[in-house]
């Protein structure tokens, strides 16, 4: 009986800091948002709008 119970409690311990807790999702949501965001206007600006453009005309020639 003993053994099951000391096994029960390292197996608690052990899920005690398994996964991510609120604070760390929040923080990973915010970096994940900035991230699209910066991807997005990067992906939008002309520079890179033209370059797509020159490179889907080329190949479609």
């Amino acid at each position: 009986m003993y053994q099951l119970v000391a096994e029960f409690r390292r197996l608690r311990i052990e899920a005690a800091d398994a996964g991510m807790s609120t604070a760390e999702y929040a923080v990973g949501l915010f970096a994940a948002v900035g991230f699209a965001g910066l991807l997005y206007k990067v992906l939008t600006s002309s520079a890179v709008q033209t370059a797509l453009s020159g490179l889907i005309t080329k190949s479609l020639k």
